[in-house]
Order: C-alpha cells, then structure tokens, then sequence
C-alpha cells in the first residue's frame, strides 16, 4: 500500500516535488555510503562471469522463463515458480548459459568460425522452414522472426552461434561410449514393438443408466463437497506492448524498404538461373574426343549415348543452379555451354564426361515495385521491436507517477484489455473459457500472485517478445456452493463416474476371459465390439491408443491382458501378442595395445 499511496502523492505539483526532493536525498546519501556502483552500473547485474563475458540477470530471466515455458507445453499444465524451482531450472538456465559463453570463448581462443555456407544449408535444410514441395519458404522463415522478434542479421549471428558450439561439443564427447550394458537398455527402449489386440468399450456400452434419487445426488454431492467448490475470481487490465501490435507497413519509408530490397532481393525475389544438365561418361580422354568429333559431324549426343549403352532418360543428371552441381570442373564447364551445345571433353571427379545443355531457364528477379507491399510488410515489425524498447522505458515513467493503465494506453495508442472475471485456469463462472493471455501461464500465474493497488511489474514476453503490464481489480474469493447451485454439475459428474465404474466392470471381465484362455476376436463379436489388430512402438501414440494405454501395454507381459480409460472414448481392453526387440549390432571395439616402458 505505500507505493500506492506514493503514487497518489505524486498526482500534484507539490507531491512531485516532495518526491523529487525524497527520492534524490536518497541518491546522494547512497553515493556518500559509497554504493558507486549505482551510478556505474557495472557488475552488479551479473550473475556469472565466465573469462570476460558477464552474465546479465536480463539473461538468466529470460533463458528461464523460455525453459519454463516450453517445459509447461510439454506437460499442458501450469507450473509455479516454487515447483521450477524444485526441478532446478534456474540452475539448469544458468548452467547452459555458463557453457554457451565458455564455448564461445573456447572457438575465438582457437580462432574457429562457421562460415556463411554452413549457415545457409543449415536454414535451407530445416524442414520446419520448408514448404509442402520441400523447398526453402521465405513466408515461414518471416514468420519465425517475427514470433522470436528478431531481425535476420540478429537470427543468423545467434544460428552461428549455436552450431560451432554443437560443433565444440561434439568434438569433446564424440568419442565416449555408454557402457554395453546402457546402450542395449537405450536400444529396447528405442525399438522394441508390441503385436497387440483390442476393443474398444464405448460409453454405450455402459448400458441405460437411469436418473438418480434426489437423496443419492445429495448424498454424493456432501461426500465431494472440495470438488463443487467456487474457485477463487479475478478481474484485471492488461496493457500489452509487442512488436505487432506497434508494426505498421504503411509508415515504413520508400527509402527503407528500398533498401531492405536491395539486401533481400537475391534471396527472397530472385530465381537463379537453372539448366538441365546431361553427360555421357567415358574411360580416357582419347575417346571422348573421338566422341566429340563424332557429334561435330552430325551424329546426335542420344546416339552417342546408345553407343556406350545409355538410356536416352539416363543421359538426364537433373535440373541445377550453379551453386547446385557438385563438380567444380563439370558446374564451369556446363554454365559456360549455350543451350544445346556440346561440350568439349571435360575432367571432372568421377571421370571424363561430355557434357550438353538442352535447355536454360534465366534467372529472374521481381522488381521492387511488385513486392513492395510484402517489403514494407517485413520491415515494420523490425522498426517496431526498435520502438518497443523506447515505449516501454515511457509506460515505467507513466506508471511510476502513479497514472492508471486505462490512461496510459490512451496515451500512447494502444488496446486495454478486460481480463475476467476467471479463475487461474481461465474458468469462468458461467462455464465458458476467458482468452489466453499474451506470455500464458507465466502472465496467469503473475497475477493470481498479485494483489489489488500491488505495482506490478511487467512480465517479459519469451524472446524480446514484448511486454505485458497489468493491475488486479477486484478478487471474489473461493466459496463453499450450494446443493441448488451446482446440482446440474454434480448430476453430470455422478453419471460419468457411473458410465467408469460400470465400463471398468464389464472390461474386467473381458480380462478374466482373455487370461483364461478366451479369444477376444471371438468375445468381441459375441459382444458387438470392433476387433482391431496394430504393431506399436513405445512413442506411438493415437486418439484411440493415447500414451496411458501405449504405456500400460509396454508394462503388461506377452500374452495378458489389460484395460485403460480413454478421455472422452470410453475404455480400451487390449492383449499383448508378442514383444519384439531387433539385434542390436555394436561397433566392434578396438584391442588395446600395451607397451613395455
């Protein structure tokens, strides 16, 4: 309550000259204490020093939060910060930080780099960047940068970064083996399958349930009372700065995305020119010139090929770029051949080859006024993410003299947003979900921990990808809810408990047969369920075989049987039928040698 009331304070002139007066009393009493580094801000936002790279807390913050996040999409569920903490991702973070920076260090100790090439295949070769024809899309590479709100030069010198430390990495552990013992542990794991077959139950199967007594509902309702209970509500407003909501094409400059063409254009709107390419190979020199002067004087190059017992489509190696043909000596000789000529005989790696052009695609590229729209289109997110920084500077100056959110936004332009009321997993009262929030969970979390007047401070997005302010409203506690209140709940909740006992029951069943001796195709077709027969690995997974039931299956003997709940499928009654694991063939190990010394 003090920092709100400060705020309140600091509404008037006086109140921002009391402030002022107080706040720089402070500064120079610190600085007479000899705190210097107040003012020098050196070394006191490390929390590591690995040589001469310190390792800013801004780091550590935001390698966190991005393990968090990605850790809470595997597990699609929230994870607080005490439960992080417990799992050690902070020093989990700080380790891989410590060991970017000392293999960064190590490769400019050694002067090693990785050159453009190498960058350039890694990216033309990342399926997640190609389109449905398999080739490198420019859209989803824009798309990447824009959701990571980086700029090219900033993705490139970070991918840079990153393969010459895996190429570090692998240089220092290559060479260690896991134990025999580990490695065919690692190879069941990986490989062995299950020959297995199952029905499944259906809610259907469960029977007419008929409705319950008034006196049972009430009896189960008293009995799960915790279940039925009103989570706690919040409402808010969240004020969100990203570079997308700040990008605007139309104020990018002709000069600008001019010049952004000139740096894009041959990647981006430029074909290269292509050839289709094809050869005949010989044995020595000697007779491909007599080849060659076989085809000056009229003989045709498929006859020449038929010759030497190549089929015409076999004279074809492709369609390449330049930069597509691996030969040195057969890329200049082929692009310096007009179309349909001949070449004399050339020396290339895997031999003498004649080589002929039958036809040239020229290169194209699209001029700037074409794609100027998809130009500025890229450059306004950059320009915002250079905005972004300096706009937020200005909302911590607003929200430090104590001016509402609702304000600020006005101010500068941007959209408030009304967060609830919704409970912490974004329930609402009226059973419809609230919108996610921008930075997910890490946001949800951020203000179910706040207060009403609390100044909150900005949560980070993931990847410098903007910021989010917000201020809690109004809290309606959790209350205990009445019988009346959640009858049509626990009406629902009792049927689907009663749909699982009675499927649970009936696959039972099954399951006592199947041990017995039983088939269950046969049981299935007695019973009007489908048969189904499948191969499974351990990572497979599907709707109707999710991964509780993969994982029971890998945990049941050959020949039993077992059954699983599907959400929202009803229930899975499955026999194992075999369980396979291929050889594993280990390299074999070198002798050692011994010396006598």
């Amino acid at each position: 309550m003090m920092m709100q009331g400060i705020r309140k304070a600091g509404q008037s002139l006086i109140g921002k000259l009391i402030i002022a007066v107080m706040f720089g009393f402070l500064i120079i009493s610190f600085a007479i204490w000899g705190i210097g580094d107040i003012f020098r801000g050196y070394g006191r936002n490390a929390v590591a020093v690995v040589g001469k790279t310190e390792i800013s807390i801004e780091q550590l913050r935001t390698a966190y939060q991005n393990d968090l996040q990605r850790l809470m999409r595997q597990q699609r569920r929230q994870i607080s910060p005490e439960l992080a903490r417990a799992l050690g991702l902070d020093q989990q973070a700080l380790s891989r930080l410590v060991t970017d920076a000392t293999l960064d260090q190590t490769a400019t100790k050694l002067g090693l780099a990785v050159s453009d090439e190498t960058v350039r295949n890694s990216l033309f070769n990342d399926p997640n960047l190609k389109n449905a024809a398999g080739q490198f899309d420019p859209n989803r590479f824009n798309e990447l940068l824009r959701a990571m709100g980086v700029n090219e030069q900033g993705f490139v010198r970070e991918q840079r970064a990153v393969t010459m430390r895996q190429e570090l990495a692998e240089m220092v552990v290559g060479a260690v083996t896991a134990p025999g013992a580990l490695q065919e542990l690692g190879h069941r794991l990986r490989h062995e399958k299950r020959e297995i077959a199952y029905v499944t139950l259906p809610d259907s199967a469960a029977g007419e349930i008929p409705a319950p007594a008034e006196d049972a509902l009430r009896k189960y309702f008293d009995e799960r009372k915790a279940a039925f209970r009103a989570p706690e509500y919040r409402t808010a407003s969240v004020l969100v700065l990203t570079a997308a909501n700040l990008a605007d094409p139309s104020k990018v400059s002709e000069a600008d995305a001019r010049a952004r063409y000139e740096q894009i254009k041959a990647q981006r709107f430029g074909s290269a020119e292509r050839r289709i390419v094809q050869q005949i190979g010989f044995p020595s020199v000697e007779e491909a010139k007599a080849a060659k002067a076989k085809i000056d004087a009229g003989e045709t190059f498929e006859a020449v090929g038929a010759s030497r017992n190549i089929a015409e489509a076999d004279l074809t190696l492709g369609t390449f770029t330049r930069e597509g043909l691996f030969d040195p000596a057969v890329r200049d000789a082929a692009f310096a051949l007009a179309q349909g000529a001949v070449s004399e005989p050339v020396q290339g790696g895997f031999g003498v080859v004649l080589l002929r052009v039958p036809t040239i695609e020229a290169a194209r590229l699209k001029s700037f006024e074409e794609v100027a729209d998809e130009v500025r289109r890229d450059v306004a997110p950059s320009r915002a993410a250079e905005q972004m920084t300096e706009l937020h500077d200005k909302i911590e100056d607003q929200r430090a003299s104590a001016k509402p959110l609702a304000e600020i936004a006005k101010e500068f332009g941007l959209a408030l947003r009304s967060f609830g009321p919704a409970d912490s997993r974004l329930g609402k009262a009226d059973g419809t979900q609230e919108t996610a929030l921008p930075g997910g969970d890490a946001t949800q979390q951020a203000i179910f921990r706040s207060d009403i007047g609390v100044d909150n401070e900005a949560t980070r997005l993931p990847n410098n990808g903007g910021y989010v302010w917000f201020d809690v409203s109004r809290i309606d506690p959790p209350r205990e809810r009445s019988f009346d209140e959640v009858k049509a709940e626990v009406e629902k909740q009792w049927r689907a408990d009663e749909v699982a006992s009675r499927l649970s029951a009936r696959a039972r069943e099954i399951v006592q047969k199947l041990d017995a001796g039983e088939k269950l195709d046969a049981i299935a077709f007695a019973q009007g369920f489908a048969f189904e027969e499948t191969t499974l690995g351990r990572q497979d997974q599907s709707d109707a075989l999710p991964r509780n039931v993969v994982s029971l299956v890998f945990g049941t003997p050959a020949g039993k049987a077992g059954s699983a709940a599907v959400d929202n499928a009803g229930r899975v009654v499955f026999q194992v039928k075999a369980a396979t694991v291929p050889l594993m063939f280990a390299p074999p190990r070198k002798p050692r040698t011994s010396c006598a010394c």
